[in-house]
């Protein structure tokens, strides 16, 4: 073997790690090690950064950066780090306080069976957890075919043409599906939403907390006599039915659908998926919305969430669904490529007037249910429903024989059990054997067969029943309980992906060749504005998979969740002392649904002190489109507030605002830092405005990575602020959601808290999710991130985090301009390059350099938000200097690129830059460019030997909204078209797609984010 040290004369150069004594053992101990791993620059990294930021250390750099008006000095009172070994042992302790019985609970969570490769395929892959919301199509195709094969699913399955990529759970699609109807219906003003009151009780509770601030009321009424004669005047705009409903009958309701549309109400059905591959399609009998749950489909329970919701609809519905939809459109070859759909109703650009203010949803568990469709297939499916199902006729009869009554006939999985007296005596004879069934009242107990379900469990149900259990019926081919009437008829899930993948090698190279087509945290950095795209750590990862969290019921008896009780304590407790509030709820399993909590808190507070006429909410024009959406949500009206040209809330408008309507102000929300990735010196002065004039502070969490450990919205003037733990808190983005987010509040606010109709959370509050602590099963990454930093790890997270985006800004100013700095020309954790002035001298956009920068392997940065023609850097603390000084190489020659064009070195049209990003194919077929290959995929010789080229080129956004496919195409779409004779494109924008040129591109194009001047105005 070589001796390198030798052979490059540098032998004895360098000495070992450790030389002469040892350290003490305590010194040696690993505690606070993890730190160094999360953070990516080591000790002479950071000091070469911070030198170039000029400053000598990462005090002295925070010192000028936060403003001592909110700085909070007082060191975080914290549990200290732990190391990895230690911190998964003490999440087994917490797993281990978990008792896991059967759940035969049902009300909308079964237990289900994750097919192993999906579990360590994607669930447990970074290649699919670390991505983002693909807002960059093109890098994106893998997880976009994902999400196509689960609307395909759902639409299949509800009958229903057109289906969401995911809601964030049942009772929100239902609460979505509600304001869906009412947008799109002509009722009166004061007509009603009619509810079966056979609906899942965490249902209505989000449907109340949703109706009262709009002004909605709800009429719950018992429906299996038919449509009801006893509406007001206006009548109704909609009406929920649930198929099967929460007791578990199945009802035929296609004469009440019928008398629903004679009375000019739309129909949402809250169906079971599986039990759609049995019962004929809602769609089929006349339901306008479907809406409901995939859980079942390999997803845990997870206590609660996450799980993705669905929602589809009928034709002429498309354009009011809220959330993502994903459609198919064509590349600039007219190759099929996918790109989310329709964004011109979300609220980042519609604002106030957006369709929901839903920024993310469920995407890793979609992926997870459609991938489940694709594995089992529509035979599988229907195999796995007539099991579930030939279990419950099996325990029904036992129970009949036993002299037991049924409350219904007809059922798919649920049966209500008359016991007279006996229903805690059977709950409790269950419990005894390890099972939870439900206890309807002191007279019915609920059971519900699942997946999971066995011939021993239902004898030991049938032993807590008192009732002998006859296996001659295991072998019963007789009568089922499904209505003969409503059985399915048509086909589902007939295209050929769900069923080409049938053996486990076959599914796991699919899944592997659609991760290979997508780029993730696990192959790049992704410096995404307003996003902290940080580590994902394999620790904090770890525990979410394991049965004691993974398989707990979200409505099981609490002495058997103690595990979490205490890990959820402990979480929230350490996110109140990070933020200076007096205590967190995690119930919102979004960012979009903390800002709703938090406004109904608000509003909640104003009401109880008399205050209903305070209904203003002041938003500055650089906010987030989600806070203006939730606003108006809220019941409140949006108000917008004007920045200055240095990006800060303009104070004299602000006071102006304020004194306007001050007898109405409810709240302000405001983002900290800013938007515009700077530490405002004048929020103390905006929250005692507000204050003064009776209204309350909402700060916006989405930044709270600049904050911790160095300032504390509860302790400068905020009232509320909802937390990002898929942000700042480690927990992954999932390729756009799971997200939560937890709210934070004043004392005064406590008590609006969220609250639950089924499990006390120890608040009254409003329902703003489905289960009680939300999304719980993703809790323990953002516990187990807290233990492994300590309060010194997370303050010193922070100041990189700081010190990156600082580096970046100082590093490129000269290349590109930074468009807003503090006083002392420094950023907070973002920075935003101006792209314009190079737009207007050379045509070259944000958009072609974020196509670009597909080409040296990097997620662009954050488009048009909160500036149009801007790009949005937020490099994090996660990233090392290499990456860090990568990514600069790669905006430095993209920028000597457009230069060339400047000078006319490069053509206009035919560049690098407006071709971006090139492929394989291009690569292989006839090149007759005005540059060599090599400038297209080798541009800077860092890149070469990479394993990552774009699977398609730049994508026809408009084509595809105009052409609206959102499932699985044909498989001749993907046939090879016949290449032009002389191998060249077409003109430039002369030709039809499919022409080989580069799609249009127009202002405000669906896959930029939206500005605020796309609604509020722009000022000259």
């Amino acid at each position: 073997m070589t001796d390198r040290a030798a052979a490059d004369g540098r032998a004895g150069a360098t000495p070992p790690p450790l030389v002469g004594p040892l350290p003490s053992l305590n010194a040696l101990h690993p505690a606070g090690s993890f730190a160094g791993r999360h953070i990516g620059p080591r000790p002479a990294d950071t000091a070469a950064m911070l030198e170039v930021v000029g400053h000598g250390s990462l005090e002295s750099l925070v010192d000028a950066c936060v403003p001592e008006s909110v700085r909070d000095r007082a060191p975080l009172a914290l549990p200290p780090a732990a190391d990895e070994a230690t911190v998964l042992a003490l999440l087994r302790e917490r797993a281990a306080a978990n008792e896991v019985f059967t759940s035969m609970i049902g009300l909308g969570y079964s237990g289900t069976v994750t097919p192993p490769v999906i579990q360590r395929t994607v669930l447990e892959n970074p290649a699919w957890y670390t991505a983002y919301t693909p807002y960059q199509p093109e890098i994106s195709q893998g997880r976009l075919e994902a999400l196509i094969n689960f609307q395909t699913t759902v639409a299949d399955l509800t009958g229903l043409p057109v289906a969401g990529a995911s809601m964030l759970d049942e009772a929100t699609a239902a609460a979505e599906a509600m304001t869906l109807v009412r947008r799109a219906g002509r009722a009166k003003a004061d007509a009603v939403f009619v509810v079966d009151e056979d609906t899942l009780p965490q249902t209505l509770g989000v449907l109340r907390t949703r109706a009262e601030p709009l002004g909605i009321r709800l009429h719950v009424t018992d429906l299996s006599a038919g449509w009801p004669a006893d509406l007001p005047e206006a009548g109704a705009f909609g009406v929920l039915l649930s198929y099967p409903g929460a007791s578990g009958a199945v009802r035929d309701h296609r004469a009440l659908v019928a008398a629903a549309h004679d009375a000019g109400a739309s129909v949402v059905v809250a169906a079971d998926l599986l039990a759609l591959t049995l019962l004929e399609a809602p769609g089929e009998w006349g339901a306008d919305v479907a809406c409901g749950t995939t859980q079942r489909f390999g997803v845990p329970m997870g206590y609660g969430g996450p799980h993705a919701g669905y929602l589809s609809v009928r034709e002429g519905l498309a354009r009011q669904l809220p959330g993502r939809l994903v459609g198919v459109s064509v590349d600039a070859d007219g190759d099929v490529a996918y790109r989310l759909a329709l964004q011109t109703r979300e609220q980042h650009i519609r604002r106030e007037k957006a369709t929901s203010n839903i920024c993310t949803a469920q995407v890793l568990l979609a992926v997870m249910a459609g991938a489940y469709a694709v594995y089992h297939g529509p035979e599988g499916l229907t195999g796995i429903a007539a099991r579930v199902h030939r279990s419950a006729t099996t325990l029904a009869g036992w129970l009949r024989a036993g002299g037991l009554e049924l409350r219904h006939a007809s059922f798919f999985d649920t049966l209500e059990v008359s016991v007279p007296g006996r229903a805690g005596e059977v709950v409790a004879a269950a419990a005894q054997r390890r099972i939870n069934l439900r206890r309807v009242d002191a007279d019915t107990v609920a059971v519900a067969c699942d997946e999971t379900t066995t011939p021993e469990i239902l004898r030991a149900v049938a032993a807590a029943f008192g009732v002998a259990a006859d296996d001659a019926l295991l072998d019963d081919e007789g009568a089922d309980a499904l209505p003969a009437e409503l059985r399915r008829r048509t086909p589902f899930l007939t295209h050929p992906v769900f069923s080409a993948h049938r053996s486990e090698t076959a599914m796991l190279r699919y899944l592997r060749s659609l991760s290979d087509k997508d780029l993730a945290l696990d192959r790049t950095m992704i410096p995404l504005g307003s996003c902290t795209m940080k580590l994902n750590a394999a620790t904090e990862m770890a525990a979410i998979t394991w049965p004691e969290f993974a398989g707990l019921h979200p409505f099981a008896p609490v002495e058997q969740a103690r595990g979490y009780a205490q890990l959820i304590e402990e979480l929230c407790s350490g996110l109140a002392e990070v933020t200076g509030y007096a205590a967190v709820s995690v119930q919102p399993n979004a960012g979009s649904q903390g800002e709703f909590a938090g406004l109904l808190a608000i509003r909640g507070y104003h009401r109880s002190r008399g205050d209903e006429q305070r209904d203003v909410c002041l938003i500055p024009s650089s906010a987030h489109g989600t806070n203006a959406a939730s606003a108006v949500m809220a019941g409140m009206r949006v108000v917008v507030v004007a920045c200055d040209e240095a990006g800060n809330v303009d104070l004299a408008d602000l006071r102006g605002k304020v004194a306007q309507h001050a007898e109405r102000l409810a709240a302000i929300m405001i983002t900290y830092p800013s938007t515009h990735g700077v530490f405002e010196t004048d929020v103390r002065d905006i929250c005692a405005a507000v204050h003064d004039a009776g209204g309350q502070v909402y700060v916006d969490g989405a930044n709270l990575n600049a904050m911790v450990g160095l300032a504390r919205p509860g302790r400068f003037g905020s009232d509320v602020s909802h937390l990002n733990l898929h942000k700042t808190f480690c927990i992954p983005h999932g390729g756009g959601g799971p997200g939560v987010g937890p709210i934070g509040v004043a004392e005064h606010l406590v008590p609006f808290l969220p609250g639950h109709p089924v499990v006390g959370t120890g608040s009254d509050g409003p329902v703003v999710s489905a289960a009680p602590w939300g999304s719980a099963d993703i809790l323990p990454i953002s516990w187990a991130y807290l233990r492994l930093m300590g309060p010194d790890g997370l303050t010193r997270a922070t100041q990189h985090a700081i010190l990156a985006a600082n580096y970046v800004a100082t590093r490129l100013r000269e290349h590109y301009p930074v468009l807003y700095t503090g006083g002392n020309g420094l950023v907070a954790h973002e920075c935003i390059l101006d792209i314009r002035p190079l737009t207007k001298a050379t045509g070259i956009t944000n958009d072609d350099i974020a196509k670009r920068l597909i080409d040296f392997g990097f997620h662009a940065p954050t488009m048009s938000f909160p500036v149009a023609g801007t790009l949005m850097v937020e490099p994090t603390e996660s990233e090392d200097k290499a990456e860090l000084d990568r990514f600069v190489a790669a905006m430095i020659a993209i920028r000597a690129e457009i230069e060339k064009v400047a000078t006319g070195e490069y053509d206009r049209t035919d560049n690098p830059l407006r071709n971006a990003p090139h492929t394989l194919a291009m690569l292989a077929g006839e090149w007759a460019r005005p540059y060599p290959r090599s400038t297209a995929v080798h541009p800077v010789p860092g890149l070469r030997g990479r394993s990552y080229l774009s699977p398609v080129r730049r994508i026809d956004q408009a084509y595809g909204d105009r052409n609206l496919v959102c499932s699985c195409p044909p498989p001749e779409a993907f046939a090879d078209p016949e290449a032009p004779e002389d191998g060249q494109p077409a003109e430039r924008g002369t030709a039809a797609p499919g022409d080989g040129t580069v799609p249009g591109r127009s202002q405000g194009a669906p896959d930029d984010l939206g500005t605020a001047a796309d609604v509020v105005g722009a000022r000259a």
